[in-house]
C-alpha cells in the first residue's frame, strides 16, 4: 500500500478526491511512522508528545492505570481515528497509555502543520470538528453507562457498541473483530473479571452471545430486538 492510499483511508480525508489527496501529501504535513507490531506501547503518560496522531491501519487501545496498577480501558480506536494534544485543543489523551491491539501504522502532524492544512482545506476543518464531536459523545455515553446502567446493561451496551464498530457479519451472528478476554471487558467497564464472567455466562445461556477463545459473537437479531443496536 502506498502513502496516498493510507491518507485516503483516514476519516477526515476520506471524501477528498485523489488530486486533493496528492496535493496534501505534497505539503509534507504528515510524518509517517513504521509499522508497529501488536501489543506495542506507543505512548505512556510520561512520553506523550505534542501533535495530532492518525491511525492509518490497525487498532489501538487507550487505557489508564489506577494506584494498584489495574487497567481501565478508555476506548479502542480503529483505522481513521485520531488522538493527541495540541495547544489549541485536546483529545484528552495526554495522560493515557496507547497500545497497539494488532499491527498498526500511525502518522503524526505538528500543530503548525495542522493549522496550515486546516486553513488551506476548510472542508477538512469541518470534518475534524465532526470527528471531535463524535469522540466527545462517546465519552458522554461512557459516563451515562457508569451512572445509570447495572453491570448487565453495561455489558450489553458495550458489546453492541463493539459489534457496531468492529463487527463482521457471519450468518446470523456478528463477530467482534477484537481479541476479547473477560478481563479486557472488565477493564473497559471498571469491574471485576468474576462479575463480568457471570454476566457473559448468563448472556450465553440466553442466546445473546457465543464465546470462544478470546472471541465473542453476537446474535444480531436478539441484540436488535433488545434495542442495544
Amino acid at each position: 500500500m502506498n502513502r496516498l492510499w493510507y491518507l485516503s483511508q483516514i476519516s477526515i480525508f476520506e471524501e477528498l478526491s485523489p488530486e486533493e489527496i496528492r496535493e496534501i501529501d505534497q505539503l509534507n504535513t504528515v510524518h509517517h511512522f513504521k509499522q508497529l507490531p501488536p501489543n506495542t506501547v506507543f505512548q505512556t503518560p510520561e512520553t506523550a508528545k505534542e501533535g495530532l496522531f492518525f491511525l492509518k491501519e490497525g487498532k489501538l487501545r487507550l487505557y489508564k492505570l489506577n494506584d494498584n496498577g489495574k487497567q481501565l480501558t478508555l476506548g479502542i480506536l480503529s483505522r481513521g481515528n485520531m488522538f493527541g494534544e495540541l495547544e489549541s485543543f485536546s483529545f484528552g489523551t495526554r495522560q493515557v497509555y496507547v497500545e497497539t491491539v494488532d499491527a498498526s501504522f500511525i502518522c503524526s502532524m505538528s500543530e503548525s502543520q495542522f493549522e496550515r492544512l486546516m486553513v488551506s482545506r476548510p472542508k477538512l476543518a469541518l470534518k475534524f470538528l465532526k470527528a471531535l464531536s463524535e469522540r466527545l459523545k462517546e465519552r458522554d455515553d461512557q459516563l451515562e453507562q457508569m451512572a445509570f446502567y447495572d453491570l448487565r446493561g453495561r455489558v450489553l451496551h458495550l458489546l453492541a457498541a463493539l459489534g457496531g464498530k468492529f463487527g463482521i457479519l457471519q450468518g446470523s451472528y456478528v463477530q467482534i473483530d477484537l481479541p476479547l478476554t473477560h478481563q479486557e471487558i472488565a477493564n473497559m467497564l471498571s469491574s471485576s473479571r468474576e462479575a463480568v464472567s457471570a454476566v457473559l455466562s448468563e448472556l450465553t445461556r440466553e442466546g445473546y452471545i457465543k464465546t470462544g477463545r478470546m472471541s465473542i459473537q453476537l446474535d444480531a437479531a436478539m441484540f436488535k430486538a433488545s434495542g442495544m443496536t
